[in-house]
């Protein structure tokens, strides 16, 4: 039975459509006609607006205009075409800031801001929260029973901090909270007693600044928190006149590629997932690579919620104009960067923006619709022939992603890491780390999800936690269950170091996992970049896997408890100490790779795990790299999208029979052009149906 669930069953076809801003054009109202011809000619199918209207909207403080958006909204629904109304709190008017300048964010340094750009507001103001909470509800209460609603989209980007006298406050409640009003609790927890810096009263706590503390680690981690807990709590306040007034209206926000805030916390709060994605393609590294960093934020997420598809909310047709350099997408780009957004579980391809501005910071953005303000661009071409690509995709619309792998990468562990003092400074590429991980995967076409480490893994073959440095509490139990029960765990150097508070574990690392892993960690050497050292594998080691690989930065001093040695260090005064071992514990294994070691091993490694492990790639064929395969399903057929990254003509050879959308055969050997994309059809009994599908023979 079909396990197809789309996002919004009254449109039930992928959303084709832009950021689009009508108020910019006000004094020029044949554009707004114009605009609905652009649009059926792009086959758009909706369009979101309103983040950025609030001085649109109410001009003065209680004067409310809402009759040129009445106009839009209508011309938009008699052409067909939905709408996304996001609510306007991510850029206030600036008669707002001018009568209550409380509004406006303190820096760490203590000094407030100028009215100016966007985000810039106390998210603890009660002053902003009420007037937020005006508008929405008034948005609500105008546009809840209009047929053309399809979304809410709160804010904009959710990002930054306040240090305002008000969120001081509030940080200082908020720690009151989480110690149980017990100061010798918080003392003990960020370790005060270091520099005599114990707190002797609540009020001389201050959020970290760099002209006061900042040394702290459990103050930097709990600060974090504190942002991210009053950022969702902001946002809750928005939701809430929109859930009361519009239940049946879903809520999303749109998430950046990166962030002080903890969006897995925030995802939770919404019906919907969707992100902003704006890769530097044809930049210093091969598109292949920077394919791959999208690929992996993508997967990111749409894990947040599992067997849901996300949303594309912005991409850019053409190029970013904030980028260091402004580079155009080669022809081709285009449709395959949108369609690697959908082969990885997206249900829209959405761009900001619609019509370019005419001035301010991004009138040279990219846009569908260009200065010239007709239809005969490149870009125009691409983006109307995408629509009916997507078309044609309305049978992948609510289908999931099927991943056996789970990579961890949890954002708090993130904070710890990069705040810790060493082992090497500035830090230790966190984030780089886990991408070579995922990047092994990613070559080889096998779907993984991206989760934190306090996600359930009962559905996985495979866990992956590159440098779990914290251990949150019911981690280590939660992995060790994973493994008892006969799944596989990868484990790497700087991993068990601190608990949730920052605090280093005694009795040795890895801590928790030490009984997991079966080694002890004596000692962590930092390397130079020009420094080097290798590992070599055992003859008897891991299924054929052999040779020897260079290792960089950080080599982890091991000893073997109850693990086997399957590598040893080739150099140093640590040669022959173990390098990569492997327990057995349970009904599972654990794998512990003690350095950080480059693509060759990992590509390696990774390709023995998925046979052991028995993983289902996405399609069974061979190609060259910078080609790559993903899958979608409903769990009786599969969506087979295959991407060829790389600006030359590449060969694959198909080691199964697929057909293509419209039933016909797909030929053993293949020819797919320089950013060139194709989508097949699997029969079957979903990914299962790679057991049962017809071979060639050779």
């Amino acid at each position: 039975m079909s396990q197809r669930k789309p996002l919004f069953p009254q449109l039930n076809r992928m959303l084709h459509g832009a950021d689009y801003n009508p108020e910019q054009w006000i004094h020029m109202p044949d554009v707004w006609d114009e605009d609905m011809r652009l649009m059926h000619l792009a086959k758009c199918n909706v369009m979101t607006m309103g983040m950025f209207s609030w001085s649109s909207l109410e001009p003065k403080e209680g004067q409310f205009e809402f009759g040129w958006l009445d106009i839009i909204i209508d011309k938009l629904n008699r052409n067909g075409i939905s709408f996304i109304l996001g609510t306007p709190s991510g850029a206030r008017p600036a008669w707002l800031a001018r009568k209550y300048p409380e509004v406006l964010r303190v820096r760490p340094e203590r000094v407030r801001n100028l009215y100016g750009t966007r985000h810039n507001h106390c998210y603890t103001s009660t002053v902003y929260r009420e007037k937020v909470r005006t508008i929405n509800t008034l948005l609500a209460e105008r546009y809840r029973n209009h047929p053309g609603l399809l979304l809410w989209h709160i804010s904009n980007e959710y990002n930054g901090e306040c240090h305002c006298d008000l969120c001081q406050a509030a940080f200082r409640e908020w720690l009151r909270k989480k110690y149980g009003d017990d100061l010798d609790r918080l003392n003990q927890a960020w370790y005060t007693t270091f520099w005599s810096h114990n707190y002797t009263d609540w009020e001389e706590i201050e959020s970290p600044s760099p002209i006061g503390e900042y040394m702290l680690h459990g103050l930097q981690l709990d600060w974090k928190r504190f942002v991210t807990d009053q950022s969702i709590d902001f946002m809750l306040q928005e939701i809430e006149p929109l859930k009361r007034l519009t239940p049946d209206i879903p809520i999303t926000t749109n998430f950046l590629g990166g962030c002080v805030i903890n969006y897995e916390r925030m995802a939770e709060h919404v019906d919907i997932v969707s992100w902003d994605s704006y890769p530097y393609w044809h930049g210093k590294s091969p598109d292949w690579q920077t394919a791959c960093r999208t690929a992996f934020t993508h997967d990111r997420y749409r894990s947040f919620k599992p067997g849901k598809p996300f949303l594309l909310m912005e991409s850019t047709p053409s190029m970013a104009n904030w980028q260091e350099v402004a580079k155009l997408k080669r022809p081709g780009m285009h449709a395959l960067s949108s369609i690697q957004a959908v082969a990885h579980g997206s249900d829209s391809v959405l761009y900001f923006q619609w019509r370019k501005s005419r001035g301010s910071s991004e009138k040279f953005h990219g846009a569908v619709v260009d200065h010239s303000g007709h239809e005969h661009t490149r870009v125009f071409r691409d983006v109307a022939e995408l629509g009916a690509c997507l078309e044609g995709l309305e049978p992948v619309t609510g289908t999931n992603v099927p991943a056996e792998v789970a990579l961890i990468y949890d954002t708090e562990n993130k904070w710890a890491v990069e705040g810790a003092a060493g082992p090497r400074k500035p830090n230790l590429s966190y984030d780089q780390e886990v991408l070579r991980h995922y990047e092994a995967f990613w070559k080889q076409g096998i779907p993984v999800d991206i989760i934190a480490m306090d996600r359930p893994l009962d559905r996985y073959k495979l866990v992956i936690a590159p440098m779990l440095y914290m251990l949150k509490q019911g981690t280590a139990e939660r992995l060790e269950a994973f493994v008892r029960s006969g799944g596989t765990l990868v484990l790497t150097y700087w991993s068990g170091i601190v608990d949730e508070n920052d605090l280093c574990f005694l009795n040795g690392f890895p801590g928790p996992l030490r009984k997991l892993a079966g080694v002890w960690s004596e000692e962590l050497d930092a390397l130079y970049p020009e420094d080097c050292n290798s590992l070599v594998m055992k003859e008897d080691g891991l299924d054929g896997f052999m040779g020897s690989y260079s290792v960089s930065l950080l080599c982890d001093l091991i000893h073997v408890e109850t693990a086997e040695v399957l590598a040893e260090y080739e150099e140093d005064f640590y040669q022959g100490y173990p390098a990569l071992t492997v327990n057995r514990f349970g009904d599972g294994e654990v794998y512990y790779i003690a350095a950080r070691t480059e693509a060759p091993f990992l590509d390696g490694f990774y390709r023995a795990m998925a046979a052991r492990c028995r993983l289902s790639r996405a399609l069974q064929a061979d190609w060259a790299e910078g080609v790559n395969a993903q899958v979608r399903t409903d769990g009786v057929r599969d969506y087979i999208f295959l991407h060829n990254f790389t600006d030359q003509e590449q060969s694959i050879l198909f080691k199964e029979c697929l057909t293509d959308l419209d039933g016909a055969p797909v030929e053993q050997h293949l020819r797919l052009s320089a950013y060139g994309y194709r989508v097949f059809i699997r029969e079957g009994n979903g990914t299962d149906s790679v057991k049962h599908s017809g071979r060639w023979k050779y």
